[in-house]
């Protein structure tokens, strides 16, 4: 069974979600894993599905999506092996402040360096209020990482909070 990620962007228009889940369900493709979001009037989508099936038969497929030239799609195989693994302690990270340059590129360093991964992220612009929240998973101690983090919120004049985060329950 082959594993791939399907990227599909463009315009927002209502049925994006359907016609490209139908595609995939007819080539017996089992959609596994999937984030969809819409940005000031443009969809996103990534999912990793799952078949028998070439990744040219499903870019083939997928065309017809894409004649308009409003969506962009893009179909890749990714190995079996990248079995999403948390590592270490699972946190959420919500920042408040004024808009600007920089916040997500200090704040994720900051998780970096600490050894951290975000593993979902989203950011909104609300006026001049910027929002931040993002899933962390981090090894060692909270108030290490609670505190780093502080220190690069203060910076940017911002503010900042971790807490432990819940186990995804399903």
């Amino acid at each position: 069974m082959n594993e791939y990620a399907v990227t599909v962007i463009g315009h927002d228009r209502p049925g994006i979600i359907a016609d490209v889940a139908e595609v995939l369900a007819g080539l017996g493709l089992n959609l596994t894993d999937s984030t969809m979001t819409r940005l000031r009037g443009h969809f996103a989508m990534t999912l990793v599905c799952a078949g028998a099936v070439a990744a040219a038969e499903i870019e083939s497929a997928l065309a017809p999506l894409t004649a308009g030239r409003t969506l962009l799609v893009t179909v890749r195989e990714v190995g079996e092996d990248l079995v999403d693994a948390p590592s270490g302690e699972h946190y959420v990270l919500t920042v408040h402040g004024a808009d600007r340059l920089g916040i997500v590129a200090a704040l994720s360093r900051t998780v970096a360096a600490a050894g951290g991964n975000i593993t979902d992220l989203t950011t909104r612009l609300a006026g001049n209020l910027y929002v931040v929240v993002a899933e962390v998973d981090a090894p060692g101690d909270m108030a290490d990482l609670a505190a780093a983090i502080d220190r690069t919120a203060a910076e940017l004049g911002v503010e900042a909070t971790l807490r432990a985060g819940e186990a995804d329950l399903m």
